[in-house]
């Protein structure tokens, strides 16, 4: 059996086609759609059963499955907030968020752009001072409303940055300031109370029974999206395309249950790195994918690797742990990446297109792979809605906040290796083995040492505790590629601390096949949180550290490299070095 030979392979409904052409992988994929028919799991889903995954509280986390057709039940609502930002004057909009709360909205400013007439959409996920202070400098503080995102209402980051710019703000307008700023949270939260209190101009509640990661079609994508100047009820009704599509009763022409059943049987085949390739006019989809996929897979030692902003390489550097997605904007194709993808599946390698007809319908791919994601899961046999090991990292950075505030100093540890103006760390297990391997032979020696501990299906993630702007972003791309054409492995790259309530699952709870450079840097000047001692560069290295801390705990192999102060350079001298490393590694 081939992919094409089965009609549920190749799927076309109103804005979206999805083909799927997996070769051997056929029979068994066929199979396990027909265990769910004949199991009744699709409507055993959807009537909240948690028995298709591991029967703990996943019930309680499936708000998602109808917040599309509750949200269209008030139009009005989503144009009244457009209409009182344009009456109001703001120029910019900065969601304050991170994770599931900032992602969304970062796509649809990424895909939309600014609407005639209404203020550009910016998302602040960063806790590096130098990117904080950049976001700073593009508005006008006095003009921008601030959305303070954050579900729970204790995230570290958003409540840190609603401290920082209410400052600044009330120091332009004075007392009005609450006016600057809407809250989107659950009822009930820290934060809701503290916008009460400051006089926010409005407050919006999230959906408890949906975790964060799912919540962009729910208020916490829509009430940006709406601001922003989207025609939030049109998006919506397009959406409900997918869901009804999604639905029981559509087996046999389900697009998220056959998306799920390919991305859980083959990563359960042994095919558990999936490679999203992603028109341009909605690359920034990748990143939304990227979290709801690692963190609601990886865990139980088992998952799913989403490998996302990587350009498409020849066949020849792909190893047979992939499976290939790409997430086609019609209107705007790219030929280079149709010609890469065509290679691809010319070579055996299993590809699944889709195709969506028009940026309006991003939202059906929003509910699409939540739906794929969560059957996924159900395959995996991993409970796709909590996230046990983000945690773990949140409880270590609290440890070093805490004690930052009372001694105003952070613990280090010592750099077993200092040299041409780069210092390296590792916890005393990889410290034994780098130390080694390398023979003292210095910082390519303990690269390549590094390198060399890559093996066939693992794969190679840069974590990278610096400013997120393009020049940054060209190194570290230069860097993951090297590797990947080197080694032949899955890469990725994630800047922190936002890739923590992503990836940061994945690392920690998933398969240990990862091994980890992490990157970190001086800052030029700190910038003070208000309320207390510990400023954003502290958090982030507090956070840097705490991440390290849980990787080394649970035996992953983990490298830091400290580059200084000169960033741009320390950066060229990492790339060259890292090039120089694969050079003898691979002899």
């Amino acid at each position: 059996m081939t992919g094409a030979a089965d009609p549920r392979f190749e799927i076309r409904g109103p804005g979206y086609v999805q083909r799927v052409q997996i070769g051997e992988y056929a029979a068994s994929v066929a199979a396990a759609l027909d265990d769910w028919l004949r199991g009744d799991k699709l409507q055993r889903l959807w009537n909240r059963d948690a028995s298709v995954w591991s029967g703990a509280d996943e019930a309680g986390w499936l708000g998602w499955l109808d917040v599309v057709s509750s949200q269209r039940r008030h139009p009005n609502a989503f144009r009244r907030i457009a209409e009182d930002v344009r009456s109001a004057g703001f120029r910019h909009i900065m969601v304050l968020g991170m994770g599931g709360s900032s992602l969304g909205p970062e796509v649809l400013a990424k895909t939309f752009g600014s609407q005639a007439g209404s203020p550009q959409l910016r998302v602040l996920d960063s806790t590096v001072p130098s990117e904080i202070r950049a976001a700073g400098a593009a508005i006008d503080p006095a003009h921008t409303l601030f959305v303070v995102s954050s579900k729970s209402g204790g995230t570290a980051e958003p409540n840190a940055f609603k401290q920082h710019f209410f400052e600044i703000v009330r120091d332009a307008v004075g007392d009005a300031a609450g006016s600057n700023f809407i809250a989107i949270t659950d009822p009930g939260s820290s934060l809701e109370k503290l916008a009460t209190r400051d006089r926010f101009r409005a407050i919006f509640h999230g959906v408890p029974s949906i975790g964060g990661r799912y919540s962009a079609l729910s208020n916490f994508g829509m009430i940006p999206a709406a601001a922003m100047g989207l025609d939030v009820a049109s998006f919506l009704e397009r959406t409900q395309r997918m869901v009804d599509a999604c639905a029981p009763g559509s087996e046999r022409g389900n697009p998220g249950l056959v998306l799920g059943v390919v991305l859980g049987t083959l990563a359960r085949s042994g095919r558990d790195k999936v490679t999203i390739v992603v028109s341009p006019g909605i690359a920034g989809l990748g990143s939304w994918l990227e979290q709801l996929i690692a963190e609601s897979t990886g865990k139980r030692g088992r998952g799913i690797v989403p490998i996302t902003d990587e350009l498409p390489g020849t066949p020849a550097v792909y190893g047979d742990d992939r499976l290939f997605v790409q997430v086609r904007l019609a209107p705007a194709p790219s030929p280079e990446q149709d010609a890469a993808v065509d290679a691809l599946e010319k070579a055996g390698q299993p590809v699944v297109r889709i195709e969506i007809a028009d940026r309006m319908d991003l939202g059906q791919e929003f509910f699409h792979w939540e739906f794929a994601t969560a059957v996924a899961g159900s395959l995996l046999e991993v409970n796709p809605f909590d996230q046990p090991d983000v945690e773990a990292s949140k409880v270590e950075t609290r440890k070093l906040t805490a004690a930052y505030e009372q001694n105003g100093e952070l613990s280090e540890p010592d750099a077993f290796l200092e040299a041409d103006g780069l210092r390296f760390f590792a916890n005393p297990a990889n410290t034994r083995f780098l130390r080694s391997a390398a023979q003292g032979r210095g910082v390519e020696a303990v690269l390549g040492a590094h390198l060399a501990r890559l093996e066939s299906g693992d794969y190679f993630a840069v974590n990278a505790y610096i400013e997120r702007n393009q020049a940054n972003t060209d190194e570290l791309q230069a860097i993951r590629h090297a590797v990947r054409d080197g080694m032949r492995v899955a890469t990725t790259l994630g800047f922190g601390p936002r890739f923590l309530h992503s990836t940061g699952q994945l690392h920690k709870g998933g398969p240990n096949s990862g091994v980890f450079l992490q990157i970190t840097s001086d800052d030029d000047e700190e910038i003070p949180i208000p309320g207390g001692r510990l400023g954003f560069g502290a958090l982030k290295r507090a956070q840097a550290q705490g991440d390290f801390d849980v990787l080394a705990d649970r035996d992953r192999r983990i490298l830091r490299v400290h580059l200084g102060a000169d960033l741009a350079a320390g950066l060229v001298q990492l790339r060259t070095a890292v090039r120089r490393a694969l050079g003898k590694v691979l002899g």
